[in-house]
């Protein structure tokens, strides 16, 4: 298996958008070399040539209209040339593959917490298997921090209050560095991880071992029951609310004209701020439930109503 630590100056990449963010870095550094070396150049060449005292003509202007255009337009074309280049690969990052597996992520001082949805938990530790997309939701408990995994060449600040998300697909066996890149106080240098990407088989071996929990879904349906949901949002419920089956992905007419697309960050705050997005056709008397669950809950029941469907894939994870 490879380590990160006899990777040298330039460490390997280890995830498939690896490739493309160092042959972007490389045409940017080329590029911009290239532009700097022929400025620096050019200033040497006239400094030489009109220094004070040369004998050189210095009255007669001549404009080269070719000339202006060259010098403007090809580094112009060149470089919104690399700004689309680097704006696909940013979009990529976030088409998120049908089959990919979802990992809920809670940071906090200071340490990351994480879990499989078959429900086992890890910290500062993350099991992945070769070759399988994952894709992480993550939220922070306290202050800001960023997911920064330099050898996927991938990093996603984590914010309170919300979900952010990063999806990767590892191509190396081998365990790498998990790192906060943002600052946090004061273990902030301390807040340190690794990813361990192992082979399928060996990852389903770990994955089915250690003591058996209810799945993130499965427990989220438990506090969905505990907390009342399910006498308002059930199928059978005699009280008129949104259904949730398929909500994931689905488009949400709002009572205010807007429509928005239902993802995790909008289960989040209907659970939290019931008032933010009301449902057209409904009244907001839904309460808030602010207080009363733990991010490890509102990951839970964004798992629960996740796994009723997927209107974006048309599966059931």
């Amino acid at each position: 298996m490879a380590t990160e630590a006899a990777a040298g100056l330039w460490l390997p990449g280890a995830s498939s958008i690896a490739p493309r963010t160092d042959l972007l870095l490389a045409a940017m550094v080329l590029l911009c070399g290239l532009v700097a070396a022929g400025v620096s150049i050019a200033i040497v060449v006239f400094c030489i040539r009109y220094r004070s005292g040369a004998r050189v003509e210095r009255s007669a202007i001549h404009r080269q209209l070719g000339l202006e255009l060259t010098w403007t337009l090809v580094p112009l074309g060149l470089f919104i040339g690399l700004f689309v280049w680097a704006a696909y690969d940013f979009v990529a990052l976030y088409r998120v593959p049908a089959d990919a597996l979802p990992v809920y992520v809670v940071a906090r001082q200071w340490m990351w917490k994480l879990e499989h949805r078959n429900g086992r938990r890890e910290i500062n530790e993350l099991h992945v298997p070769l070759g399988q997309p994952v894709r992480l939701v993550m939220t922070s408990q306290d202050a800001i921090h960023s997911f920064f995994v330099p050898a996927f060449r991938l990093k996603q600040d984590v914010v309170p209050g919300r979900y952010t998300g990063l999806w990767f697909k590892p191509t190396r066996l081998g365990e790498f560095q998990l790192f906060c890149a943002e600052y946090c106080g004061s273990e902030h240098a301390r807040m340190q991880g690794r990813i361990v990407v192992m082979t399928p088989a060996d990852y389903a071996r770990w994955l089915a071992s250690g003591t058996p929990e209810p799945s993130l879904a499965q427990y989220g349906f438990v506090r969905f029951r505990q907390l009342g949901c399910s006498g308002c949002h059930a199928g059978d419920s005699i009280v008129h609310a949104p259904a949730l089956e398929g909500l994931i992905g689905r488009t949400v007419h709002l009572q205010d004209g807007r429509s928005l697309v239902a993802d995790e960050n909008y289960v989040r705050d209907s659970i939290l701020l019931p008032k933010k997005d009301v449902v057209a056709g409904f009244d907001p008397v839904m309460p808030s439930f602010a207080g009363q669950v733990s991010e490890e809950d509102l990951q839970a029941l964004v798992a629960y109503v996740r796994s009723t469907g997927d209107a974006r894939t048309g599966v059931r994870p």
